[in-house]
């Protein structure tokens, strides 16, 4: 394999693994598991608007699945990345494991790092639309 190829793959294996990662904590848990209402009555607790976790479930999954597709993943990525950062803060005094009681913020913070290296990379070939 080329590095120009393992360039490509590891683009697409990057969009698609963050895409999913996304829609998972959007549209199954934040929609499914612990409601849109429940979702906004933890951001209340942290100190957050409540209308924020319609917000972030919204962006969190159009990024999804714009990056799944490769539509604009830069954009994407650049727009969950904030999020992503907020979530850290949100877990931090949990501790660094997410598997601590309230999830800690190793987990946020690997996606916060995947999304900045998904700004770098663009979308790659296997993708619906070309960035320049």
């Amino acid at each position: 394999m080329t590095i120009s190829r393992n360039y490509e793959l590891a683009a697409l294996l990057l969009r698609v693994t963050l895409g999913a990662v996304l829609i998972a904590h959007s549209l199954y848990l934040k929609l499914v598991v612990f409601t849109l209402p429940g979702t906004a009555e933890f951001f209340s607790s942290i100190g957050l608007p409540a209308f924020l976790a319609y917000f972030f479930f919204f962006v969190e999954a159009v990024s999804g699945i714009a990056l799944i597709v490769g539509f604009h993943s830069q954009i994407a990525a650049a727009m969950v990345a904030p999020i992503l950062l907020g979530a850290t803060w949100a877990h931090w005094d949990a501790g660094w494991l997410f598997e601590n009681e309230g999830g800690g913020w190793e987990y946020p913070l690997v996606l916060v790092l995947m999304a900045a290296t998904q700004i770098f990379l663009g979308n790659g070939r296997y993708t619906i639309t070309k960035e320049a």
